[in-house]
């Protein structure tokens, strides 16, 4: 993989965290994204980057809400409702010990419901219910309202499964996305599980080569979207945007749209409907990294005109209750918010949370955001905030 893919770069929560602890890198994705939400009809369009908007002069301000862990990480982060979310991350309990944690807002204030499982690691989260939770990292745990379960997945032969994503379908499957790898990052290939209420079960995916997945997203049972990245052979190579679909029967890789003559890759996708899919992640040449978005129409897939914002990689999408569609990423403490401008047909720059981003959602019948990750300002201080619109 070229030295300048944005995915080890992309862990280095997990990473600086435990290296703090036992100098032990565990890698993992740091982003999951709430992928409900009432649909809206947003058009894509193959054009030119967009010129730096101004901030939508709708949009709320973000508001930092105190959390129950003084020292760690959040890194993601899910909602039913303003009153119901969820979080999951870790909580640094000296400088050698960690644990997994599991934090619940009732409307006014975050507290902590649980710890998971020993090693855990939770990187992404899905919410179907309040007794009925999953969360995907190192393993996967699952809560039922009352305690944590860890369940073993199913063994690859390319190597240790790491979850990245997690998704829930209407027919009660639980699916997750990642890689499987041998010695190190470099090594891995694409990786689908799902669970059929008893077990977990390894997909066959077609051959893509060395890659990983970051993102996956459900229609229904049998119309589902996973993203994610292609690792150039060499470090001339081009890495390439890997978009995979499953019919119900088989999964199949899908052309990606994109600059032909730079590293691409996608980190977050969602499904408004069976024709009006996101997704979205960065390109880069040379040293110029930018956000990059791409439309599913139903038939074709299609670039969507983004700002040229410095270090914009993008690591999730989600729609809110009022419609509004909205992207989080950045680089580090330079985190960047997209807000789709409907009538222009283009991606503009808004205000962004002031927080390293791990994850976001969107909270289903409001137009409000939350987004998890760690402060800028001071030394791994767990952070949440919430936009209000």
């Amino acid at each position: 993989m070229p030295s300048h893919s944005p995915f080890p770069r992309r862990r280095s929560v997990r990473v600086s965290l435990l290296a703090a602890l036992v100098a032990t890198v565990v890698t993992g994705s740091l982003v999951s994204v709430g992928q409900s939400g009432d649909p809206t009809t947003p058009t894509a369009a193959s054009a030119p980057a967009a010129s730096l908007a101004p901030a939508a002069p709708h949009a709320g301000a973000w508001q930092a809400t105190p959390v129950p862990v003084k020292k760690g990480d959040l890194t993601a982060v899910a909602a039913l409702s303003d009153k119901q979310a969820w979080a999951v991350g870790y909580r640094l309990k000296s400088a050698t010990s960690l644990e997994a944690v599991a934090l619940r807002w009732d409307g006014k204030t975050w507290t902590q419901e649980s710890t998971l499982p020993d090693n855990s690691f939770p990187q992404a989260l899905a919410v179907r219910s309040a007794t009925d939770i999953w969360a995907v990292g190192s393993a996967s745990a699952h809560w039922d309202g009352t305690k944590w379960t860890a369940y073993q997945l199913d063994k690859d032969p390319s190597g240790h499964v790491v979850p990245d994503a997690v998704a829930t379908t209407s027919d009660g499957k639980v699916w997750t996305a990642g890689r499987a790898m041998g010695r190190s990052i470099k090594d891995g290939v694409p990786a689908v599980q799902s669970w059929d209420g008893k077990a977990w079960h390894r997909q066959s995916l077609p051959d893509v080569g060395k890659g990983e997945l970051s993102g996956i997203t459900a229609v229904a049972p049998d119309d589902i979207w996973a993203v994610g990245a292609a690792y150039a052979p060499d470090e001339k190579s081009q890495q390439s945007a890997l978009l995979l679909h499953f019919d119900g029967s088989s999964w199949r890789r899908v052309a990606a749209p994109g600059p032909q003559t730079t590293h691409n890759w996608l980190g977050g996708i969602t499904a408004l409907s069976a024709d009006d899919i996101w997704a979205v992640g960065g390109s880069t040449t040379g040293s110029t990294e930018r956000p990059l978005a791409v439309h599913w129409n139903g038939s074709t897939w299609t670039t969507a005109r983004t700002p040229d914002v410095a270090d914009g990689r993008l690591r999730g999408v989600g729609t809110s209750g009022n419609g509004d569609l909205w992207a989080l990423g950045g680089k580090g403490a330079a985190p960047v918010a997209l807000h789709w401008n409907d009538q222009h047909d283009q991606w503009e720059k808004t205000t962004a949370p002031d927080l390293v981003i791990r994850s976001f959602t969107t909270v289903p019948h409001s137009a409000d955001l939350w987004a998890t990750g760690i402060s800028p300002h001071g030394d791994l201080i767990p952070a949440i905030t919430r936009l209000k619109n």
